[in-house]
C-alpha cells in the first residue's frame, strides 16, 4: 500500500510539472519594462514609453507551430515595435578585446523564466537582425497582460520558439565566459 501511495505522489508531481511546462502563463507576471544588462556601458531598464522613442516599425507576424508550412491567414498579427538591435545599442554594448562582440550572444528572458538566445552575428551581421523586434502594440492597441506589455518576436523564424511574451530582460554575454 505504501508503494501505491508513493507512486501516487510521484505521479501527481509529474502531472504538476507537466502542467506548469505547458502553461507558463500561470507563472508569468505582466512586464512594464525590459532590463538591458551584461556587457554594456549603460545598463538600463526601458519602459514602453522609452521604447517608443526608438525608431518604430510596423510588422506582420503569423506564428507557426511545429511542421506547419504556412500559418493560418487569421493568425496574422500586426505589431508595432523597435528592432532588438536598436534596443541593445541604447545600452551601448562593450567589448574588452577587438572583435569580441562577434562572439557574443543575447539572452532574452521572460517573467515566467522562458529564455531564448540570439547570436550577435545574426542580429547585427545578417538579414535575420532586420526581423527581430521588441514589440509593445498589437493591432494598434497596447499589448495586453496576456503578452506582458512588452514582448519579442522573431518574424523570420519558422516557428514561434523565439517569441517571448512577458519580456523582462535582455543580457549581452561574451561566448566562453561573462
Amino acid at each position: 500500500m505504501a508503494s501505491n501511495a508513493r507512486a501516487g505522489c510521484i505521479g501527481a508531481a509529474v502531472a504538476l510539472c507537466a502542467a506548469l511546462a505547458w502553461a507558463p502563463s500561470a507563472l508569468a507576471q505582466p512586464t512594464t519594462a525590459v532590463a538591458i544588462g551584461g556587457n554594456v556601458a549603460e545598463a538600463k531598464s526601458l519602459t514602453v514609453d522609452e521604447l517608443k522613442r526608438l525608431p518604430a516599425h510596423q510588422v506582420e507576424y503569423a506564428p507557426r507551430r511545429g511542421g506547419e508550412t504556412a500559418p493560418e491567414p487569421s493568425a496574422t498579427r500586426h505589431y508595432t515595435g523597435t528592432l532588438l538591435r536598436d534596443v541593445l545599442n541604447a545600452a551601448k554594448p562593450t567589448e574588452s578585446k577587438p572583435r569580441e562582440l562577434r562572439r557574443s550572444y543575447v539572452v532574452a528572458g521572460a517573467s515566467d523564466g522562458y529564455e531564448v538566445v540570439f547570436s550577435w552575428g545574426e542580429l547585427f551581421l545578417s538579414p535575420i537582425g532586420d526581423s527581430v523586434y521588441v514589440v509593445y502594440e498589437r493591432d494598434g492597441a497596447p499589448l495586453g497582460d496576456d503578452e506582458g506589455k512588452i514582448a519579442l518576436v522573431a518574424v523570420a523564424d519558422r516557428g514561434s520558439a523565439r517569441h517571448v511574451k512577458w519580456l523582462k530582460s535582455l543580457t549581452l554575454r561574451a561566448a566562453g565566459g561573462s
